[in-house]
């Protein structure tokens, strides 16, 4: 080990924190499916989604030709309170397998909100404040994204209001207390404070809520209140467009020391992580300068990208929102409650979904007992308690470093670790008591849920 040249940690300094995003999309020879206006069935204009969305961050939404865009100043002088976040190769973690691979993973807890989250929710928390909007709306699972923009609306003195899954607003009391200690007010979704929330509850009493429930609350509260806007953790085209950090820090600092890597993994609920982590490798795959075996993992509780299907469908339950052609398991699928992570959506980015579609990446969906064995191997060789989400990542991380080490072959593999585990101990709890189990939906199930996509006409 001491003979490496390379580092534990590598550090970009703070003159090389990103100043541009990447756009992603600029790149895809097939653009993602526009969302469609579910009245008319035609692609929402700009002018529609101003209704939803603070206007700067429609035309982000709507951009797919421009393959940078500038970061404000305001927003990379925030950036550097907890960026370059530092690449980490998992020297322990490569012993304790005995694996000849080379492990790196991009470390995204270092700050108060514990997550990547925080790159998307000041980028949007300062166009609403531009806008001069008095605040805005969101839906949160795990709580991560619901901190995240508390943090943000904090720092430019905006209202937030977060509904967040119920099962997690249980689960998860020490979340949810961030989130009001930076002023925002929580509600558990479904709740009685909306019509959507009434009506999801008569039709399912005592149910324990998804990202899509609390979708179509957050949403309804923007739309009827003045001077609000919704904003959203994950899936939108905006919300990968932010979180590109990621993948151009992680690409910098391996460059630095002539690394480069043969497999990139990442969790995927939504795809706000996954598609920051993979952004300039995929356009490189894409624009065929080099070549990537890029992995998306998901729970098998909730396996839109493996057991989905791709189509047009509603973002949220209460299907008030666009349509969106993504890999779906139906607006209405709720994943079981004893899953413990916040990969909890049950459709796709429409920018990952279509890649995947052209096959351009890979999906595996994992288990969450392998994943929380993964989660403390980890943790013990390390030293980072990671969240479940990040640990999807762990689990096929070291899966692919344990073939590496059945075949000898010297791989290079990047995952990305969005956070910390600190706030879901309850889970752990579960897990040490050995009380955690595996659920996993049948074919019927999906395809009940399946079966009421809406009909769209392509």
């Amino acid at each position: 080990m001491s003979e490496n040249k390379i580092p534990y940690k590598i550090y970009l300094n703070e003159n090389e924190i990103p100043s541009q995003w990447y756009n992603l999309r600029a790149d895809m020879k097939v653009k993602p499916a526009p969302l469609l206006n579910p009245g008319t069935g035609k692609p929402m204009t700009a002018e529609e989604l101003s209704v939803v969305f603070c206007d700067e961050l429609v035309a982000q939404e709507l951009d797919n030709d421009n393959a940078y865009i500038d970061i404000p100043q305001e927003i990379q002088d925030f950036y550097k309170m907890y960026r370059p976040a530092p690449l980490v190769r998992a020297y322990f973690l490569e012993k304790a397998l005995d694996t000849p691979a080379k492990i790196y993973y991009k470390f995204e807890g270092s700050n108060t909100s514990g997550s990547h989250k925080l790159n998307s929710a000041i980028a949007q928390a300062y166009y609403a404040k531009k806008q001069g909007l008095k605040g805005v709306t969101t839906e949160t699972g795990a709580g991560q994204w619901g901190t995240a923009l508390s943090m943000a609306c904090a720092f430019f003195g905006l209202d937030c209001k977060v509904y967040m899954v119920k099962v997690s607003y249980e689960q998860k009391p020490f979340r949810r207390e961030v989130m009001r200690t930076y002023g925002a007010e929580v509600t558990p979704s479904p709740s009685m404070t909306t019509e959507v929330g009434k009506k999801i509850l008569a039709a399912h009493p005592g149910t324990t809520g998804s990202l899509g429930c609390a979708i179509s609350e957050a949403v309804e509260v923007a739309t009827s209140n003045p001077g609000y806007r919704y904003v959203l953790g994950s899936v939108l085209n905006q919300v990968l467009l932010h979180q590109s950090v990621i993948g151009l820090e992680s690409k910098l600092a391996l460059e630095k020391y002539g690394e480069k890597p043969d497999i990139i993994i990442g969790c995927a609920g939504g795809g706000s992580n996954l598609g920051g982590l993979i952004a300039p490798f995929m356009g490189e795959k894409l624009r065929g300068e080099a070549d990537y075996r890029i992995i998306a993992v998901e729970p098998a509780s909730c396996p839109s990208f493996t057991r989905g299907k791709f189509a047009y469908d509603f973002c949220d339950t209460g299907m008030i929102c666009p349509l969106a052609k993504m890999y779906t398991l139906g607006s209405g699928f709720i994943p079981s409650a004893n899953h413990a992570g916040g990969l909890r959506f049950h459709g796709m980015s429409s920018t990952l979904s279509q890649l995947y579609h052209d096959g351009m990446m890979e999906a595996v969906s994992v288990e969450q007992t392998s994943v929380f064995e993964a989660a403390e191997q980890f943790a013990r060789v390390e030293g980072i308690l990671p969240a479940p989400e990040s640990s999807h990542a762990i689990r096929v991380a070291i899966d692919e470093a344990l073939k590496c080490k059945e075949t000898g072959e010297e791989k290079t593999i990047l995952f990305g670790l969005t956070g910390t585990g600190y706030f879901d101990m309850t889970a752990y709890e579960k897990f040490n008591d050995g009380l955690m189990s595996d659920y996993i939906p049948t074919d019927e199930e999906l395809a009940a849920s399946i079966s009421k996509l809406p009909v769209v006409n392509e």
